[in-house]
């Protein structure tokens, strides 16, 4: 049986757009220096993913369970133990459980997933469920000392939003999504600054 070649089903302006991120990643890595090859590894595959899953394929959730993976062996090894709690415990299952789904609706005649809205007592559920969420990880992190507690803990409520809105198919779980990932800019710009050496002019009184 032959398989098919999810990359054939984008537009040639999604096949760019997926090229150039690849390039500007690879690009920034070797300019760095600093980094390692499974934070490549996660990030070339992290950026797969959100392409196919912009386009509601299935493959999208598939490659977002393997960078799940290895975003928690790179949080833990940060001390972001958040991180790895949710990606692990959270993120990978939901997407397993999301693939399982978007097979069970597809749209009419495509390889992509029939849209969802949510119903008023879906978003009830959504925001009491977040809430306990948040909560009870909160103080969970706070027990394993997490470092940046605040901002570990909003990670998890915007990444526990974007699953749940993911699981049922609804347009706006990416705008969940965007809200994560300025999280996890703020977290990562405060995990490298707090690996940098210290500058004699900061030091300085």
């Amino acid at each position: 049986m032959r398989c098919n070649n999810p990359f054939h089903d984008l537009t040639r302006f999604e096949f760019m757009l997926w090229l150039s991120s690849v390039a500007m990643i690879t690009f920034s890595f070797i300019l760095s220096r600093a980094g390692d090859a499974l934070t490549l590894l996660a990030s070339l595959v992290g950026v797969t993913a959100l392409i196919f899953v912009a386009k509601g394929f299935v493959i999208g959730q598939i490659l977002t369970i393997v960078f799940a993976m290895l975003y928690g062996i790179i949080s833990f090894q940060s001390r972001y133990y958040g991180e790895m709690i949710t990606y692990l415990g959270m993120t990978a299952p939901s997407a397993a459980a999301t693939a399982a789904a978007w097979i069970r609706h597809p749209y009419v005649g495509t390889k992509e997933v029939e849209v969802h809205h949510l119903s008023a007592s879906e978003h009830i559920l959504m925001w009491i469920l977040s809430l306990i969420v948040t909560w009870i990880f909160y103080y969970i992190l706070a027990f394993l000392g997490n470092a940046n507690l605040f901002f570990s803990t909003l990670s998890i409520t915007t990444s526990f939003l974007a699953s749940f809105l993911t699981f049922f198919r609804s347009p706006y779980y990416a705008a969940a999504y965007a809200a994560n990932d300025v999280v996890l800019i703020v977290l990562w710009v405060l995990a490298a600054w707090q690996v940098l050496p210290a500058c004699p002019w900061l030091s300085a009184s």
